[in-house]
């Protein structure tokens, strides 16, 4: 997760607008949509890193795209204004920063989860009972898998960690070991 303070500004201004107009929902999802079309397509990102690329070029292209993918007004808006000022490349920024501030307002926390091979749907169901009663709120897990964990699963909840993986605790052994 990428959280810089530029990226954080806009999706405050953004979240405040999309919550005053009951959309903070489809603002969010609107987002991460465009988000993936960008982090994916190099063609579009250097048509925005061209000086030779008028602005009025590159704002037709937003309004092009916004119009295609039926988005948001609040969305497009934020797009024009961030590539106006040559401030796309803090997209994710404000992806990251939206969904982090979106699910803070709504009692939501996103919990990190890496395991290392794949776990059932029943794993992950336990595990964020688990979670949320030790936070007292709502649990949205994100998962991946590392398999240099060894065995067991890692998990990040806002600033805390819980470390459950085979890796840590031979860590701890061996620290053990050499004390």
């Amino acid at each position: 997760m990428t959280v810089g303070i530029l990226g954080r500004r806009y999706a405050l201004a953004l979240l405040n607008l999309a919550t005053e107009a009951g959309k903070a929902d489809t603002v969010g999802n609107d987002l991460r949509d465009f988000a993936v079309s960008w982090n994916d397509n190099r063609g579009l990102r250097a048509v925005f890193e061209n000086p030779g690329v008028s602005l009025q070029a590159r704002r037709q292209i937003l309004r092009d795209l916004a119009q295609a993918a039926g988005m948001d007004a609040l969305v497009r808006d934020t797009l024009l204004l961030m590539g106006d000022h040559g401030r796309l490349s803090h997209l994710t920024e404000l992806v990251d920063s939206y969904a982090a501030l979106a699910e803070a307002r709504s009692g939501r926390v996103r919990a990190e989860v890496v395991t290392a091979t794949e776990m059932p749907e029943a794993y992950f169901g336990e595990l964020q009972k688990t979670l949320e009663r030790v936070t007292g709120k709502q649990v949205v897990i994100t998962r991946s898998v590392d398999a240099s964990l060894i065995g067991g699963v890692v998990a990040r909840v806002g600033d805390q960690i819980f470390d459950g993986s085979v890796k840590h605790r031979l860590g701890e052994l061996k620290d053990e070991l050499n004390h």
